[in-house]
């Protein structure tokens, strides 16, 4: 969506972790947010106490469902029926913000054309949500004076993952919220500093700023600062990555402090295509299952061992600094950056790290009031263009940065793989409070590794006792990909015929599992729905 692509393209939240106290209703769709964002969680709840309302959107009963006044059970995959069939009821009862429209949106009527078909009934058809639930969460967020969106990987992790996103952008536009306090469209960022990597250029086709590598005068302006000569051709994303080794495009790779041979989908598939490389460099604190690939590791410094700046979900700009020395030969993830480069032919002439941040503001105007003493206390949102700005907690309230936003016309597509007789479960796989991501860090202690040490399978009671399955038995969890032997952990948390498996876990790994068909624009794989069957182990005689 081009009006809003400046947020939406980064993934940043429009408005600010405070005000989420002060929504009165709450949209939470396709985010597990007490288990993966915990602080973010307890705003929610204190949102509650202070007279909020939630909408629960997610075919698992997660914990939130307990301070929710409606939850909605989608069948997995099936978002964007329910989210248009919301705005059916919301064009049928005039529930949107018609000079809001008017003024500063484009595109509506075709818009509102394509939502005609989206009627409840239709949508409870194939999203398995009563038509009644969908009105009433279409009434509610319609007639609140302070709603706000939020939505985590549940909605990005699909083949038509762009699509979920363009659907909660109309939402939010066709009522007016954005702009305003305590409103707004809110994606929650999986990790501490994915904002300040994607902020910096950790983009395939894109320069810091979110400024595109195609555009003529952008390189000209990035070729002017660097000195170099840079290609106008957009780069490969992780997911490409790994078919140009397959295809043999791709001969060497360097990874830095990701865990691909662990999180990437098809995990056999990806871990074929580390065996084909001529050359891998990977670049970690720990010795990681990608590691394991690796011709060089080159050993790099945790966060409390050196100094820079994160940003965070809400575009908040933070000092980090170094508390202790980096342990043996562990280096600082930019000196190691630094002294590759100079030996690839490139110095890099910084003399303290400030001065990398002081590139990036010259270059991008929303940080170009942010310095290191303006943050030395508490952090600042961008946009800041001045050095006397105050930062921004919420955007688009002057406008949109092209003008007008533009409404997306968005049709229902199934997921790539659904489940048959052969594979008859949907599996999809997430994070729980205890773990995070692939268990590099934090399995290597015991106080949390102790409270969830094993990985499982979620299964509804209906299901286990048609395949005669009892609580914390062992079974084989197979895919057209790969299969797993996984403890059942039998639970009302999911509905009949999907099951949920945590990806934590080495020893059994939800990956081995996944589909790496992608979505066409964002290529972020469909993690979260593939077909899979539960088999029982026989025992050995």
């Amino acid at each position: 969506m081009a009006g809003l692509a400046t947020v939406f393209g980064s993934g940043a939240m429009t408005n600010s972790i405070p005000e989420i106290e002060n929504n009165d209703v709450l949209f939470v769709i396709g985010s597990n947010t007490t288990e993966t964002h915990p602080i973010i969680g307890l705003r929610m709840k204190k949102a509650v106490r202070k007279g909020a309302r939630i909408i629960v959107a997610d075919p698992r009963r997660i914990n939130l469902v307990r301070f929710s006044d409606l939850w909605l059970q989608q069948r997995p995959g099936t978002d964007v029926v329910l989210l248009n069939s919301i705005m059916h009821v919301l064009l049928k009862n005039n529930l949107m913000d018609r000079v809001f429209i008017l003024i500063r949106t484009e595109g509506f009527d075709a818009f509102r054309d394509a939502l005609e078909k989206y009627t409840p009934e239709y949508a409870e058809k194939i999203t398995g949500v009563p038509a009644q639930d969908i009105i009433k969460a279409a009434m509610l967020y319609g007639t609140a004076k302070r709603p706000a969106i939020y939505y985590t990987m549940g909605i990005t992790q699909h083949t038509h993952g762009t699509d979920n996103v363009f659907s909660i952008a109309n939402l939010a536009l066709m009522t007016g919220n954005l702009g305003i306090e305590s409103t707004g469209v809110n994606p929650l960022r999986g990790q501490n500093n994915v904002q300040g990597a994607t902020d910096t250029g950790c983009i395939p086709d894109q320069y810091p700023g979110y400024q595109k590598v195609n555009l003529p005068a952008i390189r000209a302006k990035y070729e002017k600062a660097w000195g170099v000569k840079l290609s106008g051709s957009n780069g490969l994303t992780a997911t490409e990555m790994i078919e140009a080794v397959m295809e043999k495009k791709l001969k060497a790779m360097y990874i830095m402090g990701e865990n691909p041979a662990l999180s990437d989908p098809d995990l056999n598939h990806t871990r074929k295509a580390f065996d084909k490389l001529d050359f891998l460099v990977v670049q970690d604190i720990f010795m990681t299952e990608t590691a394991e690939f690796a011709d060089v590791i080159l050993p790099a410094a945790s966060f409390a061992e050196k100094d820079g700046t994160f940003t965070n979900t809400e575009r908040r700009v933070q000092r980090v600094r170094k508390a202790l020395n980096p342990p043996g030969e562990a280096k600082e993830d930019s000196w190691i950056i630094r002294e590759l480069s100079g030996r690839l032919g490139y110095p890099m002439k910084y003399n303290f790290i400030e001065e990398v941040f002081q590139e990036l503001g010259s270059l991008w105007p929303a940080v170009a009031g942010i310095t290191y003493g303006r943050i030395e206390k508490t952090g600042i949102q961008w946009p800041c263009p001045t050095p006397d700005h105050p930062g921004t907690p919420y955007l688009f309230k002057a406008g949109f940065p092209r003008g007008k936003a533009a409404f997306s016309v968005v049709e229902y597509r199934p997921s790539r793989e659904m489940p048959d007789d052969e594979y008859p479960f949907v599996l999809s796989t997430g994070r729980h409070l205890f773990h995070y991501h692939t268990g590099t860090m934090i399995r290597k202690g015991d106080s949390l590794n102790s409270v969830v040490p094993e990985a499982y399978v979620e299964l509804n009671p209906d299901d286990a006792e048609r395949l005669g399955l009892s609580d914390a038995e062992k079974v084989r969890v197979s895919s057209r990909r790969g299969a797993i032997e996984i403890k059942t952990a039998i639970s009302q948390r999911v509905g009949k015929g999907m099951v949920f498996i945590p990806f934590h876990y080495k020893e059994a790994s939800a990956n081995m599992l996944t589909n790496s068909a992608i979505d066409p624009i964002s290529k972020i794989p469909e993690f979260k729905i593939c077909a899979v069957k539960i088999e029982k182990i026989q025992s050995k005689k």
